[in-house]
């Protein structure tokens, strides 16, 4: 492979379950890599294995890459001059390829039943060697072959693996591997029913698409031998060879989805931004240098290397991403992130699905300088608001009476700081924060009672919650209407000795 040539790398997933971020850690080093040497990234979809595939995967692949701005240079929905892109509809090119490596004794037609097979396995387990096909049909007779083919007898094509010697190969993060042949299984490559195995299928489609780099995730290392052998009975150059380190949970085991493993939708749908994602994934097992943590897209691009891709697994930290996640919401333009709250307030049902009416959407936007310091999620805007949309708040009214205060205390503050709220609402635009703030300050010097007591009434009187935006940013987004209304039923609350209730 000449310097002249343009790297093209593949992601090739099966649609046997939604992409988690292990899968897309896998897809996002390839892609860094085809953007940053103005190669081409590949989507191969291998759908060999259809009794596992998953409705709603497929479309679940797509929409992932997409979310994440990994968009593809060719495969399914693009195109591109080496399709079909989905192995399924590749069938008979394996065939043919599978005929030649009969032809020039590089492969054999196996009989062996699934009795025969697991009674193998089973002794060989009992003797505790490991489970390997012994051969039994590669030296049948050439005429016993042709004739139980012509009789219709199931069989498999497997590789004809040499006995002796090595098989080695150059991994761009491991350097040199070598495998003896003889702990080399004659692997299946074109099952009884005429349908590859992946090991079969992915050399095959690997040389015809012009992939010149193999990275993928290291569990792939004990089949690359197998490979390897395949591109040289066929008689192809090999590709390069690149072996990611496997993800690893904080308690060191290896991520998977029964560990932990978010899908990449359920991150979006949990609220994380995909600058963010994709900047958290790319630091796990790579990093430009010893410092910096934030990189953009277009950096991302710029400074990808596999020379600086660790060889030792990575660990996933959901507390990392969430860090990350906050720091890229706190940057945003408050528009911007006003629009990509307004999905997340319609699922938790507090705007209409169908179409969002101006005034509410006026008032998410409103709502932003008040949690985009304090948020670490899109689903947190939500969580953090939802009184804003909503005037039947339910409590308990034992959080109105601060810790050391009485019932009566209580309801002479609200009543005396309702009297102030009102009359700073003559005109109503003059209720804003600044003026509201140093009134109430004003009030706790008078009445005698430090602000923090105070105003953690006014905050339940208000929003029904001990925990919320600012209290006097928070008054002034309500607006005085909705703001002394709430007080009003706070006082009329505590007046008669009731739960809140609707």
């Amino acid at each position: 492979m000449g310097d002249a040539v343009r790297p093209r790398v593949r992601y090739a997933p099966s649609p046997t379950g939604f992409p988690h971020v292990g899968n897309i850690h896998t897809a996002l080093f390839n892609w860094l890599f085809a953007r940053h040497t103005g190669g081409t990234f590949i989507l191969r979809i291998e759908d060999t294995d259809q009794d596992r595939v998953v409705p709603g995967s497929l479309e679940a692949i797509y929409e992932s890459l997409r979310w994440l701005g990994l968009t593809w240079d060719e495969g399914p929905e693009v195109g591109g001059p080496f399709g079909p892109y989905f192995q399924s509809e590749r069938l008979p090119i394996y065939r043919t390829y599978a005929e030649q490596l009969i032809a020039s004794g590089h492969a054999y037609r196996c009989f062996c039943t699934e009795e025969r097979l697991a009674r193998l396995r089973a002794a060989q387990e009992a003797r505790k060697e490991p489970p390997r096909y012994d051969r039994f049909c590669r030296s049948l007779p050439a005429a016993e072959v042709a004739g139980r083919v012509r009789a219709g007898e199931p069989h498999v094509i497997r590789l004809a693996v040499p006995e002796t010697g090595e098989t080695s190969f150059h991994d761009l993060l491991r350097g040199e591997i070598t495998f003896k042949n003889a702990l080399i299984d004659d692997q299946v490559l074109i099952k009884s029913d005429g349908w590859p195995t992946y090991h079969m299928a992915n050399v095959v489609d690997d040389h015809l698409m012009g992939v010149t780099h193999v990275l993928r995730g290291d569990e792939w290392i004990s089949s690359t031998p197998k490979h390897v052998l395949l591109y040289r009975f066929l008689g192809w150059d090999l590709p390069v060879f690149g072996h990611f380190p496997i993800l690893l949970t904080t308690s060191r085991a290896k991520l998977s989805k029964r560990r932990g493993a978010p899908d990449i939708l359920e991150l979006r749908d949990r609220g994380y931004l995909p600058e963010a994602v994709i900047n958290f994934l790319a630091l796990l097992g790579w990093a430009p240098d010893e410092k910096t943590e934030i990189l953009s897209r277009d950096e991302l691009i710029q400074r990808f290397s596999l020379e600086r891709v660790g060889a030792t697994p990575a660990v996933y930290n959901p507390e990392k991403l969430d860090w990350m996640n906050g720091y890229y919401i706190r940057q945003l333009a408050p528009d911007d992130l006003a629009e990509r709250l307004v999905p997340f307030y319609q699922r938790a049902g507090l705007i209409p699905s169908d179409s969002v009416p101006a005034a509410m959407r006026s008032l998410v936007h409103r709502l932003v300088p008040l949690i985009q310091e304090r948020i670490k999620t899109l689903a947190e805007g939500p969580e953090l608001t939802d009184f804003f949309f909503r005037d039947d708040l339910v409590y308990d009214p034992a959080l109105l009476i601060a810790k050391g205060w009485s019932r009566e205390q209580t309801l002479d503050a609200l009543r005396q700081a309702r009297a102030r709220l009102a009359a700073l609402a003559r005109p109503p635009e003059a209720f804003q924060a600044a003026a509201l703030d140093p009134a109430m300050r004003a009030l706790a010097d008078e009445l005698g009672v430090k602000t923090g007591p105070l105003f953690g009434v006014l905050r339940v009187a208000v929003t029904g919650r001990t925990v919320a935006p600012p209290l006097f940013q928070t008054m002034e987004v309500l607006g005085p209407v909705r703001t002394l209304e709430r007080i009003d039923r706070a006082i009329n609350l505590l007046a008669a000795g009731l739960p809140v209730a609707d």
